[in-house]
């Protein structure tokens, strides 16, 4: 299935997580150790904004992640962007920007990107998500593909045990080193 339509069902999974986001949620912990949920929320636009160059072969700066006042309007809207530019004839081929990848493996990264963090949102504010079955997979398929390289990037965290009656994206957050029934 094509990138941008496996972004966009993504996106289409994500934006309800983050519409529901309330001013009362924004302190809450998340799963990401490092983020409460205002933090997360920009480190998601940041992503979000900087693959967009990577579409278009531009060089992202992920150094430091702006403050985004106005997060309710611009994630709909940037996230929308995402789908397009990475729906643009030869956006998944060559080489990605700065990263040096394969532009099809970060345009993956992306995908990968909204799903876990949508799943880190909705945890964090008490929200239940389940993504798109054929994200899903091809997220599995990238987090296969990348994991050794996203443990030594600090991306992803040393692989937790899921439950046993784990469901497949619960074990999927698990070889994220994420807890899959995490609750703050």
């Amino acid at each position: 299935m094509k990138l941008s339509v496996l972004l966009d069902r993504a996106r289409d999974h994500a934006l309800p997580v983050v519409a529901a986001i309330t001013d009362d949620d924004l302190t809450k912990p998340t799963p990401c150790a490092d983020y409460d949920v205002r933090a997360l929320l920009d480190h998601l636009l940041h992503v979000v904004v900087e693959f967009q160059k990577l579409a278009v072969k531009q060089d992202a700066d992920f150094s430091t992640t702006p403050h985004y006042p106005d997060w309710r309007a611009q994630y709909p809207a940037e996230s929308a962007k995402l789908v397009e530019a990475w729906g643009r004839p030869g956006a998944d081929e060559g080489i990605a920007g700065n990263m040096n990848l394969p532009a099809s493996v970060v345009g993956g990264l992306a995908l990968l990107d909204l799903t876990i963090h949508a799943s880190d949102l909705a945890q964090a504010t008490g929200q239940r998500f389940e993504p798109d079955p054929e994200v899903l997979t091809a997220v599995e398929g990238l987090v296969e593909q990348m994991g050794p390289t996203a443990l030594e990037w600090n991306v992803f965290k040393a692989p937790t045990q899921p439950p046993a009656d784990a469901t497949a994206f619960e074990q999927l957050l698990a070889r994220t080193g994420r807890d899959p029934r995490w609750s703050a």
